[in-house]
């Protein structure tokens, strides 16, 4: 009875180690720069995390579908109940004026391991 009791006891233990796992939650999800100049073509933002598990999260990578788009995250791994971030710059210059929207696609360990932000504007002519 005992050696039933010791092993269901380190199986249970086995299983809340095995459920722990770092969660990523963002304030926001998308950003609107609303209408800038093409004179003033360098816009940012930040998106800002949360790490709601229970195990350290790392972002592994932040990558924007256009070159025009430049994403930097924290680096370090995030504490649980920690905050990081991801800047984002938008770049214009040269480019057409118009409505934008771009993609800035973040992967994790946490959950969910894939996050896409989201940025657009309108920029006008100089």
């Amino acid at each position: 009875m005992k050696k039933t009791l010791s092993l269901f006891i380190m199986l249970m233990a086995m299983s809340m180690n095995i459920m722990a796992e770092p969660a990523i939650s963002f304030e926001k999800t998308s950003h609107n720069f609303g209408t800038f100049s093409e004179a003033n073509a360098t816009q940012k933002c930040t998106f800002t995390f949360t790490n709601t598990g229970d195990k350290p999260l790392v972002i592994n990578q932040a990558v924007a579908s256009c070159g025009c788009t430049v994403p930097k995250h924290t680096k370090t791994p995030v504490a649980p109940g920690a905050k990081g971030t991801i800047e984002v710059v938008y770049n214009g210059q040269g480019k057409f004026p118009g409505h934008f929207k771009k993609t800035i696609t973040v992967r994790s360990n946490g959950t969910p391991e894939m996050v896409r932000l989201y940025i657009e504007g309108d920029m006008t002519e100089k």
